[in-house]
């Protein structure tokens, strides 16, 4: 049967509804707790009185927040920072400094803060990954407080068993369960717009909060106080950063129509209704929850069932985040080689890195153990999403100024003002470390730590393999003088520059004087851009006496297959097959000593180096045609 073609305007609605589920599942799950952080203080000690005057302030900043940072920050200017496409901070790091997603190229001091403060944002991002999870299905399970008071002893283990849940099935892929995604979200989204414009009937007179005045009034009449306060408004922003990380699967036009015609209304309204349920009644078991206190008694456990599956589907978009940025960081050389199973024949992005599951899968899990509570929880959630979107804003300032050639004032106009809001944000939840802010610092120093060290060592053994390899053309002019015998068949070699003999071919030469009738060196490599055009991707040259020079380019979105790179180089005129060669590849046992590294780095640079996957695995290679040659090397 012939089908009609899907119209644009479709496609267009469908691609929406997905990025309902995937690009705004975490923001939308923060009414969930939001409110009433930003009411009470870290561990849920009451804070601000819920007068008019208090309320009515706090409402208006968290309206401002999503104003300011999200519809024009992150939807306006930052969505406009795409790296063909793509989104997030390591694709903006490839587009401001070009050779960073280049393996062994080392960053000029003039760009190495930008390169540091890039990752140092995506550390922030990952601990963010660990906690989205946690604090979002705690929260909504939290909700039996209200519906069922006698299962609350139960929150904790019914948590934790949602999580063992959700982890267990990611390597599935997330294909198979999307097209739910969009749906139920849909549904949590006119959900709680409805709950919120029930709620505003009870007290019309929130909606005076919408004048930017009564949060500049709460802020000036508390002054130093309003930090705790400030410190629970910044939880509405969280998942910004997962909405521009994720945009290269929807693209900019039907995000900012999923935000405009329904999420920021929805959000607006549910805040205004939890701050009129407030207003008409001030008590403190309104503030335990006040999302649920907002539903009808008949709805309330419908409405935690609704908010559990909003939270685990907000749960999996930072999951799935935190495998796509494992893929940049690793194909950027930021991270030694992971196993990446990609679970979609159709779809690049969608992929499954185990190692990453299983250790968001236990931060998550011994945060809901440690903190017990989401109030607790809230405290370390905050400063995550803060700096990152700090960072950001610093990364974005450079973007504006090289490529869209902004003039200074412009720059600092816009992202000064930006930078402003951010900052009364950070500040507050460094206040915060002590109550658990100490937990995404710690895993954003320890991963930074990681990052700095693998792409460090590399660049010594970069340097190291650039001093024993000897050029091809001195390599071909030595073959022309005799002294090597000529084994038949096929021999690759993988190189990390193109234009030198690999280590691994001279290795063969010296010790078994051999060398094959058709010898191809392979380097792949790296580029700034996520893909690369199948006409841009092979580079085949002939350099005589049967040696080949194969240069292979690939994006940091993708992941090199060897195999289908030497089928390919048939339209080239060098016929080759996988299962007919012989691949040559070099095995480094690392020498941890004190003279390129510090001698801790250098040992923890072995000890990443001995846990990376193998190349065979990594580059799809056969197994029964690999045989390496191993070498000893000091760092």
């Amino acid at each position: 049967m012939n089908h009609p073609p899907e119209s644009p305007s479709r496609r267009k609605a469908l691609l929406a509804l997905g990025a309902l589920g995937v690009v705004y599942g975490d923001i939308g799950t923060s009414p969930l707790y939001a409110l009433r952080e930003a009411m009470t203080g870290p561990g849920g000690h009451g804070m601000v009185a819920p007068n008019p005057a208090n309320v009515l302030g706090i409402l208006s900043l968290i309206i401002w927040a999503l104003l300011s940072l999200i519809a024009v920050k992150y939807i306006s200017v930052v969505m406009r920072a795409d790296n063909d496409g793509e989104g997030g901070l390591l694709a903006m790091l490839a587009l401001a400094v070009p050779h960073t997603a280049q393996l062994g190229m080392p960053v000029s001091r003039r760009n190495y803060l930008l390169v540091l403060l890039a990752l140092l944002g995506t550390s922030f991002l990952f601990g963010d990954g660990i906690i989205t999870p946690a604090i979002s299905v705690l929260s909504a399970v939290e909700g039996l407080k209200v519906a069922a008071p006698a299962l609350e002893r139960w929150i904790v283990p019914i948590t934790v068993v949602i999580l063992l849940g959700l982890f267990s099935i990611q390597h599935r892929g997330t294909g198979r369960v999307g097209a739910m995604f969009g749906p139920v979200t849909l549904v949590w989204f006119i959900t709680i717009g409805v709950l919120g414009a029930r709620g505003i009937l009870l007290h019309p007179g929130v909606l005076l909060a919408i004048n930017p005045w009564y949060g500049l009034q709460f802020l000036y009449h508390h002054g130093l106080d309003s930090a705790v306060t400030l410190g629970g408004v910044c939880l509405v922003i969280t998942g910004g950063e997962a909405l521009y990380a994720d945009m290269g699967h929807f693209g900019r036009n039907p995000i900012r129509v999923a935000w405009f015609a329904l999420v920021l209304p929805a959000l607006l309204l549910n805040y205004l209704g939890q701050g009129a349920l407030v207003l008409a009644d001030p008590s403190a078991q309104t503030l335990v929850s006040p999302l649920h206190q907002l539903a009808p008694d008949w709805f309330k456990m419908p409405l935690v069932i609704l908010g559990t599956l909003a939270a685990v589907i907000a749960s999996q978009a930072l999951i799935s985040g935190a495998f796509s940025m494992t893929m940049q960081a690793v194909q950027m050389g930021y991270l030694p080689r992971l196993a990446i199973a990609h679970t979609s024949e159709s779809e690049h992005g969608q992929i499954y890195v185990g190692q990453v599951n299983r250790a968001i899968m236990a931060g998550s899990i011994a945060l809901v153990l440690g903190f017990r509570s989401s109030s607790h929880l809230a405290a370390a959630y905050g400063i995550a999403v803060c700096l990152t979107m700090f960072i950001t804003t610093l990364v974005l300032s450079s973007i504006a100024r090289r490529l869209w050639h902004w003039p200074r004032w412009k720059v600092g106009l816009v992202c000064g003002t930006f930078l402003a809001i951010e900052l009364s944000f950070v500040l507050p939840n460094l206040l915060k470390v002590k109550q658990g802010g100490w937990v995404p610092l710690t895993i954003g120093g320890a991963l930074l730590l990681t990052m700095l060290t693998w792409k460090r060592g590399r660049e010594v053994l970069a340097g190291k393999f650039a001093a024993m390899s000897l050029p091809l053309a001195d390599l071909l002019s030595s073959l022309k003088r005799g002294g090597a015998m000529r084994a038949q068949g096929t021999a690759v070699y993988l190189s990390l520059a193109g234009g030198a003999a690999p280590p691994a071919l001279l290795h063969n030469l010296k010790h078994n004087q051999v060398l094959h009738r058709l010898t191809i060196v392979l380097t792949l490599q790296a580029v700034r851009t996520p893909r690369v055009l199948e006409a841009e991707r092979l580079e085949v040259i002939e350099l005589g006496m049967g040696v080949w020079r194969v240069v292979a380019r690939y994006g940091f979105m993708e992941q090199p297959n060897v195999p289908e790179i030497l089928a390919a180089c048939g339209e080239h005129g060098l016929s080759c097959s996988a299962d007919k060669v012989s691949f040559f590849l070099g095995r480094e046992t690392i020498l941890p000593t004190n003279k390129k590294l510090p001698l801790w780095q250098a040992k923890y640079f072995a000890l990443l180096s001995r846990s990376s996957q193998s190349a065979m695995e990594f580059f799809k290679l056969p197994p029964n045609r690999v045989i390496e040659l191993g070498a000893q090397i000091e760092v």
